[in-house]
């Protein structure tokens, strides 16, 4: 009898099929190559036929050359750190594709000479914020405080900060070892819940550098406390940097105590710093704003370079700013009722497919660091428990939530255009 693994194709020609070839100019040869030798070793050890190599190769190739998939974000967390947090417009996606071949990004086409890099995007930072007198951008909000400690107060001057505002940014990062990094001498004022103006003022010095106020955006104090705002600050004689956290740079009707970069550079703020994938809605990226004088300071500073952003970010970031609302904030605007009509006529396609499907009110959050403790109205469809990891497998994975014995896909920060994922999805599952 003929052993069937000499049937076996040779490599080169399984990978001569056209379908192969195909595959190969869209995501890359040694991703093809690879699924190939798997496959002939599936063959080898009985577990596929020798003539359906090529079929199980093209099952199991990845649709791009990235191993991040796109998912659909049912959490009810508008700003979802571990799902890319903002997604960007069409606009700014468009501008990305655009931007990722040869571009004019540090160059003036006019005169034919080096410019100033990435000053359109720059310039509509500063248009979108009228109290800003100038603007900078680096790669997301850890990189701001970093570059004005370093550049202000790397020589052993000393930050003053509140006791309350000494906060973990995440995945055990905190901002007083990362000041405490660049050489600056942290000044602790008042405790975790109370400081008073007298605070800050007994420690001012020939040695301050600046004032930080720190927006303590993943956690909220309550009870008997006390802050002062920047306004108050402002009035000590020293620089005030404002770390606003979430990106907003107006007010929102929605998030009344969420500070946002107009209002504190109004109130008096040198330099107020943010990122640019939360509430901003864009790409990752740290938003300085604030005095002609410090923003250059800042810009001509040796680690400027280390930390500046890519011509991606860049037209994203103009994208977003200039172009229409981003997915971020039209969400947000989007009224509960319609939420709660979408979650109906989703349940109601799942209940005539035969699956125990209903809508439910439930609350939203902004998420990534954002007006902590803020319950925003959203909809949702209710679904048995076993599906919210039955969903996380699928052709389009679904991240939903469970709570009260549900699996539960809110609809705040699904686009809806993703609703008939959605359905294709807990359809798979079931």
């Amino acid at each position: 009898m003929t052993d069937a693994r000499r049937q076996i194709p040779r490599t080169d020609m399984l990978l001569a099929d056209p379908r192969l070839v195909a595959a190969a100019e869209r995501i890359g040869y040694q991703l093809v190559k690879t699924a190939v030798a798997a496959a002939q070793q599936a063959a080898r050890d009985g577990t596929i036929a020798p003539e359906s190599i090529v079929d199980t190769v093209v099952r199991s190739l990845p649709e791009r050359a990235t191993s991040l998939r796109p998912v659909v974000n049912a959490t009810g967390i508008l700003v979802h750190t571990n799902l890319g947090r903002a997604p960007l417009s069409s606009a700014a996606i468009e501008a990305i594709v655009g931007a990722a071949g040869v571009t004019d990004v540090e160059f003036d086409l006019g005169a034919g000479q080096r410019a100033r890099r990435g000053r359109s995007a720059v310039e509509a930072l500063a248009d979108a914020v009228p109290t800003a007198e100038a603007a900078h951008v680096v790669n997301n909000n850890a990189a701001a405080l970093l570059l004005v400690a370093l550049a202000l107060a790397g020589d052993g001057r000393e930050i003053v900060i509140s006791r309350g505002e000494l906060v973990e940014i995440g995945d055990g990062f905190r901002i007083p070892e990362l000041l405490a990094s660049t050489g600056a001498v942290l000044r602790e004022v008042g405790a975790t819940n109370r400081t008073r103006l007298a605070d800050y003022a007994d420690v001012i010095g020939e040695n301050t550098a600046f004032i930080l106020k720190v927006h303590p955006s993943n956690f909220i104090v309550s009870g008997f406390t006390r802050e002062v705002g920047v306004r108050e600050l402002a009035g000590l004689g020293v620089p005030v940097v404002a770390d606003i956290g979430s990106g907003l740079l107006k007010p929102h009707p929605l998030l009344p105590d969420e500070p946002d970069a107009t209002t504190s550079l109004a109130e008096g703020a040198t330099l107020v710093t943010a990122s640019g994938d939360k509430l901003l809605g864009g790409p990752q990226a740290g938003l300085m704003l604030g005095k002609t004088e410090l923003v250059e300071r800042l810009r001509r500073h040796p680690a400027a370079r280390a930390l500046r952003v890519d011509k991606l970010t860049l037209a994203a970031l103009e994208a977003t700013l200039r172009g229409p609302l981003p997915p971020v904030r039209a969400m947000l605007a989007t009224p509960t009722r319609d939420l709660l009509a979408r979650a109906e006529k989703i349940a109601a396609e799942l209940r005539n497919a035969g699956i125990a499907a209903t809508s439910v009110e439930s609350e939203a959050a902004v998420g990534g660091g954002g007006a902590p403790g803020v319950r925003l109205p959203s909809a949702a469809v209710s679904l048995p428990p076993e599906y919210a990891a039955k969903l996380r497998k699928t052709s389009r994975p679904i991240v939903g939530r469970t709570e009260r014995n549900q699996c539960l896909l809110d609809l705040f920060a699904v686009d809806p255009e993703q609703d008939a994922d959605l359905v294709r999805a807990v359809r798979e599952a079931g």
